[in-house]
């Protein structure tokens, strides 16, 4: 659920890649790459 909000700020444009605690990393990676939105994983 968390990577979710995470996921969904990034997108918006609110929050960075970058900021996401390492635990979340993964689970919003494969949020972004689900949406399509492979072009706002920075690494």
């Amino acid at each position: 659920m968390l990577a979710m909000l995470f996921a969904t700020e990034i997108i918006e444009g609110n929050w960075t890649f970058k900021r996401v605690p390492g635990i979340w990393r993964e689970d919003v990676r494969a949020l972004l790459k689900a949406e399509g939105r492979e072009d706002l994983i920075e690494r």
